[in-house]
């Protein structure tokens, strides 16, 4: 039996937000063995570069301190030694994400990639990581919530855990802290939820929903669960979102206004927001951590990892989060459809769509939709967005031409049994292959040009089968993000008028953050990064500025004066009416599709 390569990761500084990080290696390499930290971590495609968070760094073997070389910018060596050796690192943590590490004097949280070593040439060799708790008297309350699994450790305690390999030690997230804790059962599998921060949510109420929720999924690939427990790590927050998907676990950050509160009956849209992204997470349990690209069979996280297939990956997985909550009776049909056609909205009003395809989107993420910059909505296309699109085209497709014998369900289901059960990568073009021998149609047009083509996808003909009209119509504002039919008529909103524009509030100073492609900012020079500060002389804000442009209608043209740096520079803007780029969709009373409809939805 192998010797376990050795961590301990202790809070030592947590006003100084400093982790110490020690690696002992029993039988190091004889020429000198190397260290190193990856550069990304898995689900999110960005070099981070964790090693540039380690103040010091030192190695000892006994009580000899050993030379340690950095060799490049995330790799040591240590000295040949005869003995073992242990290297102390300490790890600065302010990174307030999913993706890194986090540490104060109100909880510690990390992700392994940002502070385990991998010993090179021992990736596979089994882990034990004793996990100390700061001293003091403020944390004598702490405990701590991971799915990883204990050795000697009492259950939230502090003290030894352990892992199969490298892998699978940085794939367990650790939050340390006075959280809020909930258990539940689904199939039979114990979850935790675990909220950090300050927050009033329903916890009980919480625990029905996903429970539910978790069982469909779980249901839906089959029993038994691939895991042996599940821990929903959250943190709560004035203001945010993201989630990371992991082995067993997932890391969230939410508005804790998003949280299901005493009291409130419905499903407030905050709430099935948080609903949605938990569901997101939780379906990367199968597509992404066990169903995975080829390229990310093992993963290589020196070094970008390119595949074309993140469409699939996360855009699949985005079609199946809201439509599971509707499966799972925890949102209602047109809540559902609203979201659809949020998203419709949202790929209609970026011109990018037009110009690079879900494929490249996937392969370029490292450069560009991970490093979007003021031209992203002209040059990008969102792999999970318009990914969820070509995902429920897919499905409407199959389930249209087998007369709703075949569905991407199906296909989900084979890619579990033939890749995510066995531990095979996914093959560049294995999913669309796959799609064809499950169903014994030819897609191959499909596929071309949903995925390696710019046309519109075919929304309109797709949804009719199942009985749904779609409506796309102008935007009644800058805040109107489609779903829902205007309060105005067709009419009235023809003579609203629209700059092209994306803005935020600076500081009370209205900025412009995008311009796109052929609007009126565009054709008469407007930047991104120019401040607006007055129409027609007369001064506007990030208050006043939607409705002083409604005192003009399209054709009008308007003096704008703008800085763009400390230069002030005046021109003259001819107005526009908004495009029509505003999705609604509205259930028909076409009877020969509502069964159909009630087997896609799972309302049957």
């Amino acid at each position: 039996m192998k010797t376990p390569i050795r961590y301990s990761i202790f809070p030592s500084n947590p006003e100084a937000h400093l982790f110490e990080v020690r690696c002992t290696v029993a039988d190091p390499a004889p020429a000198g063995q190397k260290f190193s930290l990856p550069t990304w971590i898995p689900g999110s495609y960005l070099i981070r570069e964790f090693a540039k968070n380690v103040v010091r760094i030192r190695a000892q073997s006994g009580r000899k301190m050993r030379p340690l070389v950095k060799l490049d910018k995330n790799t040591w060596q240590v000295a040949p030694t005869d003995g073992p050796v242990t290297v102390t690192m300490e790890v600065y943590a302010w990174d307030l994400s999913v993706r890194g590490a986090h540490l104060d004097s109100t909880h510690a949280f990390y992700n392994g990639p940002s502070v385990y070593l991998k010993v090179e040439g021992r990736e596979d060799d089994p882990c034990e990581v004793e996990i100390l708790p700061p001293k003091g008297a403020r944390y004598r309350n702490w405990r701590i919530a991971t799915a990883m699994k204990r050795k000697g450790a009492k259950p939230y305690g502090f003290g030894t855990y352990q892992a199969a390999n490298h892998d699978e030690l940085i794939d367990h997230p650790v939050e340390i802290g006075t959280f809020t804790l909930a258990t539940f059962k689904a199939s039979g599998v114990p979850h935790d939820i675990a909220i950090t921060g300050r927050h009033r949510a329903d916890m009980d109420r919480l625990c029905r929903d996903l429970k539910v929720l978790c069982q469909t999924q779980i249901r839906f690939f089959g029993e038994p669960a691939p895991m042996e427990r599940y821990v929903f790590l959250v943190t709560a927050l004035g203001d945010g979102y993201g989630g990371l998907e992991h082995h067993a676990s997932t890391a969230l950050l939410c508005s804790r206004d998003e949280l299901p509160r005493k009291g409130v009956e419905e499903v407030t849209s905050g709430y099935r927001t948080f609903l949605g992204l938990c569901s997101h997470e939780y379906f990367h349990t199968w597509n992404a951590k066990r169903i995975k690209p080829a390229v990310f069979s093992p993963y290589d996280l020196d070094r970008e990892s390119y595949t074309t297939l993140l469409w699939a990956f996360e855009g699949i997985t985005s079609y199946y989060d809201d439509l599971f909550l509707v499966r799972s009776g925890l949102i209602s049909r047109d809540a559902y459809l609203e979201s659809v056609a949020k998203s419709i909205t949202s790929v209609l009003r970026g011109s990018g769509r037009k110009k690079q395809t879900v494929t490249e989107s996937s392969f370029d993420a490292w450069i560009k939709y991970y490093r979007q910059d003021e031209n992203a909505p002209n040059a990008v296309v969102s792999y999970y967005i318009k990914g969820s699109l070509v995902a429920l085209c897919l499905d409407l497709l199959l389930r249209q031409q087998t007369g709703s014998r075949k569905s991407l369900d199906h296909v989900m289901r084979a890619l579990w049994k033939r890749y995510g059960l066995k531990g095979v990568g996914v093959e560049e073009n294995g999913v669309e292959r796959l799609a064809e021998e499950v169903t014994g149609l030819k897609l191959r047009r499909f596929f071309d040009q949903a995925l390696r083509g710019t046309r519109d996808l075919p929304l309109v003909n797709l949804l009719a089968g199942v009985g749904i009209d779609v409506e796309v119509r102008r935007a009644e504002s800058s805040a109107d993000k489609g779903g829902k039919h205007a309060s105005k008529s067709e009419r009235a909103l023809a003579q609203r008028v629209d700059l092209g524009i994306r803005t935020n509030d600076a500081c009370g100073d209205l900025n412009v953050t995008h311009v796109l492609d052929g609007g009126a900012a565009q054709k008469a020079g407007l930047a991104a990064g120019d401040t607006i500060v007055a129409l027609d002389e007369l001064r506007v804000t990030p208050k006043t500025f939607e409705s002083r442009l409604g005192n003009y209608r399209p054709g009008d043209t308007v003096q704008v004066h703008a800085f763009r740096r400390d230069e002030l520079l005046v021109l003259d803007v001819t107005l526009a009416a908004p495009p029509a780029d505003t999705c609604v969709l509205t259930v028909n009373d076409n009877r020969s599709a509502s069964l159909a409809r009630r087997r896609w939805l799972g309302t049957v």
